[in-house]
């Protein structure tokens, strides 16, 4: 597998200084992530923003957390799972959730199954979800707009699995823990 470069301030490409920068200050470190994605400043920007749009959407923090790790486990993301369990404890999310979609088991809270099912249908069916598909994600207490949030959690986290699956991107020291 290529060896990507995990950029800093002194090695990424001049418009990925200031984003660099956005990063530290947001988690008091460099997410070896966005240290691989400064190579491509596009993309290190379209993931903050996505991020920052994804954080301030319709879902409150545990269905942030039920859309998130249901892409990272089902992409199998070795970077973003441990992240992610780390991120959702800062935030204060039900650790319920993340230990059932890591262990393949249903939640407990049948809402957010529902978010978690129609968040696999987008994933399985790569964005295809039927008329029946909607109705049973609607009949659970969710709206269009979390439909359209949901493919915004889509394309976050697509940047980010996909980035670390083929960079093969090592965990940050914080996040080990939870691996």
């Amino acid at each position: 597998m290529a060896e990507f470069k995990l950029h800093d301030a002194s090695s990424a490409p001049e418009e990925s200084k200031p984003l660099i920068k956005n990063s530290e200050k947001a988690f008091g470190m460099l997410p070896n992530l966005h240290a691989v994605m400064a190579e491509a400043p596009g993309l290190l920007k379209a993931y903050q923003d996505s991020h920052e749009l994804f954080m301030n959407s319709s879902f409150d923090k545990n269905e942030l957390t039920v859309v998130w790790q249901t892409i990272n486990v089902y992409h199998e993301c070795h970077y973003c799972v441990p992240a992610h369990t780390a991120i959702a404890k800062q935030m204060g999310a039900d650790d319920a959730i993340t230990d059932n979609i890591r262990a393949g088991k249903a939640l407990d809270d049948s809402k957010l199954q529902a978010l978690r099912d129609f968040t696999l249908v987008m994933l399985e069916k790569r964005g295809q979800a039927t008329e029946d598909d909607l109705a049973t994600f609607f009949n659970a207490g969710y709206s269009q707009r979390h439909a359209l949030d949901v493919v915004l959690g889509l394309a976050q986290k697509t940047m980010s699995n996909y980035t670390n699956a083929i960079a093969g991107t090592p965990i940050d020291e914080p996040f080990k823990k939870f691996e």
